[in-house]
């Protein structure tokens, strides 16, 4: 039995879509399933629509996405849990992967997103481009994460002390337990969190809790970004003239971030896009250097897994994966050192 267990709380927007793909990969793999949408505390008609659909509705009033997870995965009764956001479509390609990833041993994974069209431009390069840095370091996020029930029991379900990344410490967790995969098929999920001023609010919260872990399990830190239970505020935000203005920048931003190693295997390329533009890239890799000094914590989190991790090959994985971090961090360090003395003496 597999059990897909779906998370939502006022989801009724996109539940229904959500629902008939889990139904249309399940039918597919040619095994029986059952689909658990663990209603949270809706106001609109998420239970309605997810009954419609032939899904087993639980209510639960939690607010809290590990806990509700936990909620769907303990009324389960599949031997095989798929966690799948109300908001994300998985194809028949994913589901089929991840089946045979555990026939062949794997106790759990996961798949990389990429957002539908409601996201900025820019959201969506970033998204590619964090999705090979999960695959590098064999981590996902929560739209698409399936594991044994062996497994999960053994690592205790979703940590509930934290209100965001509870997915990220899901895969950490898992990955002490046995084999751990990132699949390369990827899931559809809604880009509606990324729209607009939304859009800043959500990479700032993240860039602040990757230098302050602690704010994770306060939900108020993290309430507007995955806890607001207006749906329909993006689409008014999209419109307004500094949020677009905030994703023309960031767009450019993602531009410079994805091109720096071109210019850097061919210097020759700066004398082509003309003073300007290299000022431009200036200023934003200077304030990328600022952002990218997370990789610090980032590596101090990596040394601590270290020393948690029982499994030898996954030991290896993280020395490599802290030791580039630590050259990152450094180099961006070196940066940032060097602006301000720099921008000092410009001033006078």
């Amino acid at each position: 039995m597999i059990s897909f267990i779906v998370p939502a709380h006022n989801e009724q927007a996109g539940l229904g879509r959500a629902l008939q793909a889990i139904h249309d990969s399940a039918r597919a793999a040619v095994q029986p399933y059952e689909i658990v949408v663990a209603n949270d505390a809706s106001t609109d008609a998420t239970a309605e629509i997810a009954q419609k659909n032939c899904a087993r509705v639980i209510n639960v009033n939690h607010r809290q996405i590990a806990a509700t997870r936990n909620a769907g995965a303990r009324a389960a009764t599949g031997e095989r849990l798929f966690f799948v956001d109300a908001d994300t479509i998985a194809n028949q390609r994913v589901v089929a992967s991840a089946l045979r990833c555990m026939d062949k041993g794997a106790i759990g994974g996961g798949a990389p997103a990429r957002f539908d069209g409601a996201a900025p431009l820019y959201a969506q390069f970033l998204l590619v481009w964090f999705g090979w840095w999960m695959h590098l370091a064999g981590i996902v996020g929560g739209a698409f994460i399936f594991c044994t029930r062996e497994a999960f029991q053994a690592v205790g379900g979703f940590d509930e002390r934290f209100f965001g990344a509870e997915d990220a410490m899901m895969s950490w967790a898992l990955k002490r337990k046995g084999r751990f995969v990132v699949l390369w098929p990827s899931v559809v999920t809604s880009g509606r969190r990324m729209r607009g001023v939304r859009g800043l609010v959500m990479l700032g919260t993240l860039v602040r809790a990757a230098f302050f872990p602690r704010v994770l399990r306060q939900r108020s830190a993290v309430k507007k970004i995955w806890y607001d239970s207006n749906r329909e505020e993006s689409e008014k935000l999209s419109d307004l003239v500094m949020a677009q203005g905030i994703s023309a920048f960031l767009l450019l931003a993602t531009i410079v971030l994805l091109t720096d190693p071109f210019f850097s295997l061919f210097p020759g390329l700066k004398t082509l896009i003309g003073n300007t533009l290299n000022t431009v890239r200036f200023a934003i890799n200077i304030l990328l250097c600022h952002v990218w000094l997370v990789l610090w914590p980032c590596a101090g989190f990596l040394a601590r897994d270290l020393f948690r991790q029982t499994r030898w090959l996954e030991r290896i994985k993280l020395v490599a994966l802290f030791a580039l971090c630590l050259w990152f961090a450094w180099g961006c360090t070196r940066g940032v050192i060097w602006f301000w003395p720099w921008l000092y003496h410009k001033a006078i």
